[in-house]
């Protein structure tokens, strides 16, 4: 398996595939999880999941939070953006340093 995978509906994660990403064509929260599982059992680093199914997938994406393999980051799908990358970064970026930027 490659090093960084993408996971998501046709339209959003097919270009990926000719930047290399091994891509999984999933919107499904309980097969993209049984797909994150797999990827991170086979050391995959980093892991782009679009939005719907990083939010339909959380149970998973959160046992994964912790640990520094994979990296699970969402990104926008092909009808734009729910916030939930924004909101990732910024739970994150508070956790790393004790405060909302953002406010």
């Amino acid at each position: 398996m490659a090093d960084i995978a993408i996971i998501g509906d046709k339209d959003s994660v097919l270009l990926g595939r000719a930047a290399g990403l091994e891509v999984y064509f999933e919107t499904d929260g309980s097969a993209a999880g049984r797909i994150i599982d797999r990827l991170a059992a086979a050391n995959t680093k980093v892991i782009f999941i679009t939005e719907p199914v990083f939010e339909a997938a959380s149970e998973t994406v959160k046992k994964y939070k912790s640990k520094p393999f994979p990296a699970i980051i969402p990104i926008p799908d092909s009808t734009g953006t729910t916030g939930a990358a924004m909101r990732n970064v910024s739970a994150n970026v508070e956790k790393a340093i004790g405060a909302d930027l953002q406010f």
